[in-house]
């Protein structure tokens, strides 16, 4: 008999950060108290399996006309990181932000070198609904009195290391290693001269004052369990 064919294992990183949001969703919708949000995502953090986070959300109402997140509010489980072919994924491209703006943003599909210039000038690039393609995608930034912003979606893991003189390269949000060895991987680098380069971790739909409170939150529950 033939086995059944099964999908791929969620991994459970990706699983622990989709169960904080529908936590968080929930406590939007008064449907926890502070308490009760505060002591499941205690529990969030020290679950082990898959089965015990999916448990921590179980009893709780399902998502409707009556449950609706609050607007601005994350959805409650952001589709997984979309791969495109590797014939799909040009290899080098650049944007161009010269005493003006350039964005990336919906549904795109980022070569696997990103050439990011900025003087004078602002990037906004949003890769919540980007199609990654496969293996390590590249984002050189070069910023002259200028600046890049740059939205990941949670299951992207970011390596960001960059020189900054008289200007910074930030990021926030928590984006732990990936436990799937095929999950995406943004690689983002350059030079920052009298600008910046701001990263940060944010659900698709989720606002960036959405995000700094989710993450508060998640930060306080990682220091109450001695993670940092």
């Amino acid at each position: 008999m033939a086995e059944p064919a099964f999908g791929r294992p969620v991994p459970l990183e990706q699983t622990r950060e989709r169960v904080i949001n529908q936590l968080i969703q929930h406590y939007a919708a008064e449907n926890l108290t502070d308490a009760g949000l505060e002591e499941r995502l205690m529990q969030v953090y020290a679950a082990n399996t898959v089965p015990e986070l999916h448990a921590l959300v179980a009893d709780l109402p399902v998502a409707g006309p009556e449950t609706a997140p609050a607007p601005g509010v994350a959805p409650a489980a952001a589709a997984p990181t979309s791969v495109a072919r590797a014939d799909y994924t040009s290899e080098r491209q650049v944007v161009a932000a010269v005493m003006g703006g350039a964005e990336r943003k919906g549904v795109w599909t980022p070569p696997k070198q990103l050439f990011v210039v900025a003087a004078m000038g602002g990037a906004e690039l949003d890769f919540r609904q980007a199609r990654f393609g496969p293996g390590v995608t590249e984002v050189m930034c070069f910023v002259l009195m200028g600046g890049v912003e740059i939205v990941v979606p949670p299951g992207v893991y970011v390596d960001l290391n960059g020189l900054a003189l008289m200007g910074g390269f930030g990021q926030v949000g928590h984006a732990p290693p990936p436990d799937d060895p095929a999950a995406p991987v943004l690689k983002i680098g350059g030079v920052a001269l009298m600008g910046g380069v701001d990263v940060s971790i944010r659900y698709p739909g989720e606002r960036a004052s959405d995000a700094k409170r989710r993450e508060r939150l998640e930060h306080k529950e990682r220091k109450r369990l001695g993670g940092g």
